[in-house]
């Protein structure tokens, strides 16, 4: 993306940047939590464990090795502190120190597993107890308590191996307080995602420690209830994040294996909310293994999806229609994932992006087409940036979004921008055929500011190598008329601007052809496929970033651009993306990803 780009989207809405302010039930929350935190200190200490739980949380080899070595990143920031505890480290922002206090920085320790990591993990924790037990610092929140102590149960032995009995009674005496904690705190934590973390962790700790088993049955059913509210028929919840959803079905599944394993049942809601979204997870994945990147969700860590989806024992297909309000075409190597309904509304968007008719498209184990992505990691600017419409793989009116940034709430006591504005109205139909795979909608994002309605229409070939694109600006109506009018009077007949973007993955290898009307494309699979537009659309091939939570900035790379205007009451843009004769149908793609030392 263009710094053009990014002073543009970041000037939208309010312009003016959101500054972080706590509301004062934020702030009476913070007091209450850390209040009920040194009450709970007066609680029974837990005696030890009934069962030991298998681990399931899955940490990273190479994350841990950088954690020994005093490479500390997290939230997108990297802290360089060798022989350091991890608490001594300046918080360059609260994500990050939420993060540390969430305590999942223990998977990747435990995944070195040797003497080195496992030392280092129990001088953290240790000092966590003596530093923040009291019930100060950021980690006391029903869903960073729950967070919390999964890990310290999943990790128990890896925790308590030659660990002297002083410090093995603080750690019992430690997960008695937080217990009790959660059990009284689990009601204030927000709806959804960390109300799951909250519950899961409450769960866990009743089944696995000695005199908690009292707890089991209230957090079951607490569980079932919010599994009815959050998880919708689609099996997808209200933010639309299918990264989010992940943990979601993570957890769930952690909830039900662990009461399985106590010889208990999870109850009918668990599990059939279990049910719904594991078919729900597999349309939102692509070819190679990772998520859809879509509403500041991620790819997930390399191979969580699936594991998750193996551990769950469910063997449903991708399901038929929407998932989450996503359609998917698949055929051949090639999935595409498109974003087929409006954005989430209400509090629910405070991390949502305007990428009505977005697509992702995949190829084999290789990324082709995709979105920027969740810029949160990288400053409130990139954030802004990563939301809005330009860094989507769709169309777009220039200086404009599908949905508009601006409108400011209080999630989770932060002063949060939500959507305003945005398509209500998407209209779809698919459909599958002997020849090709059919995406047909439109959606209403640009009919309030311009009168324009976006038409996309994607016909995917049997065998995945030929995707024929139409994206259409039209007015539907005399009021629609009226409003394009008026708006060519604003810019003097010169025609309403728009920008046509296909963002491309970093290890794509892009390159104008055929005279600058065509890009060719190499994947590092050996695999070509072409770019051509049919018409006479400027086409170029200008800058972009690929936004990563893991990293510390954002990766370069390219985006496709049809430029053109609105001159009368509908515009149309075709366009093919193919692969070359060439390019074999069955691709041996045995080229290892080089490491990145970047970050």
């Amino acid at each position: 993306m263009n710094h053009q780009n990014r002073i543009w989207i970041s000037r939208q809405g309010n312009r003016h940047s959101v500054a972080r302010e706590e509301t004062i039930s934020a702030k009476i929350a913070r007091l209450t939590n850390r209040l009920q935190a040194r009450r709970a200190r007066r609680a029974q200490p837990a005696t030890g464990f009934v069962s030991q739980p298998e681990p399931r949380t899955l940490g990273s080899f190479a994350k841990g090795r950088q954690l020994c070595a005093g490479n500390f990143l997290f939230a997108g920031h990297l802290a360089e502190a060798r022989d350091t505890l991890i608490w001594d480290i300046d918080m360059p922002s609260r994500a990050f120190e939420e993060t540390l206090n969430g305590f999942t920085w223990l998977d990747d320790l435990a995944a070195v597993g040797d003497l080195k990591s496992r030392q280092k993990a129990q001088a953290w924790l240790m000092a966590w107890i003596e530093r923040y037990g009291s019930g100060s610092g950021a980690g006391w929140t029903p869903d960073l308590t729950g967070r919390r102590v999964i890990r310290w149960i999943n990790h128990a032995l890896f925790l308590l191996n030659n660990l002297p009995s002083e410090d093995s009674d603080r750690f019992f005496a430690s997960m008695g307080q937080q217990v009790s904690f959660l059990s009284k705190r689990w009601k204030v934590a927000s709806p959804g995602l960390p109300r799951f973390e909250a519950l899961t962790g409450l769960i866990y700790a009743g089944l696995a420690l000695s005199g908690m088993d009292h707890l089991v049955k209230p957090a079951m059913d607490a569980l079932a209830k919010e599994c009815t509210a959050q998880i919708d028929d689609q099996g997808g919840i209200p933010t639309r994040s299918p990264e989010e959803l992940l943990e979601v079905f993570t957890l769930l599944t952690w909830a039900a294996a662990a009461l399985a394993e106590a010889g208990r049942m999870a109850p009918e809601a668990h599990k059939a909310a279990i049910d719904r979204i594991a078919p729900t997870l597999r349309s939102l994945r692509h070819a190679d293994g990772g998520l859809a990147r879509f509403h500041s969700g991620g790819r997930g860590t390399e191979g969580r999806l699936d594991h998750a989806l193996a551990a769950s024992g469910i063997r449903a297909k991708t399901r038929k229609g929407l998932s989450m309000g996503f359609a998917r075409l698949q055929a051949g190597r090639t999935s595409i994932v498109i974003d087929a309904s409006a954005p989430p509304k209400g509090e629910f968007s405070a991390n949502a992006h305007a990428s009505t008719f977005a697509m992702e498209l995949t190829s084999g184990r290789r990324p082709l087409i995709v979105n920027c992505g969740c810029g949160a990691g990288f400053g409130e600017d990139w954030q802004r940036a990563g939301r809005a419409t330009p860094s989507h793989s769709t169309l777009g009116i220039e200086g404009y979004s599908s949905a508009r940034l601006g409108t400011a709430g209080y999630i989770g006591g932060q002063k949060r921008e939500l959507l305003t504005q945005g398509a209500k109205d998407v209209l779809l139909e698919s459909s599958s055929g002997l020849e090709n795979i059919h995406f047909h909608g439109g959606h209403d994002g640009y009919r309030e500011s311009h009168g324009l309605t976006h038409v996309r229409e994607l016909d995917l070939s049997q065998d995945g190598r030929v995707l024929i694109g139409e994206d259409t600006l039209m007015t539907l109506t005399d009021p629609d008329k009226q409003k394009f009018d008026a708006a060519m009077d604003q810019v003097k007949l010169q025609g309403i601007r728009f920008q046509l973007r296909f963002h491309l993955h970093p290890d794509v290898d892009a390159a104008l052809d055929m005279g600058g009307k065509a890009v060719s494309l190499a994947l590092r699979s050996g695999e070509i496929w072409v770019f051509r537009q049919n018409g006479s659309h400027g086409i170029s091939l200008e800058p972009s970033v690929y936004l990563e939570k893991d990293r510390i900035k954002p990766r370069a790379t390219k985006q496709i651009v049809l430029s053109g205007r609105v001159m009368e009451y509908a515009a149309r843009i075709s366009w093919t993306l193919s692969k070359t004769q060439d390019t074999p149908t069955a691709v041996r793609d045995l080229q290892m990803d080089e490491p990145d030392f970047d970050m």
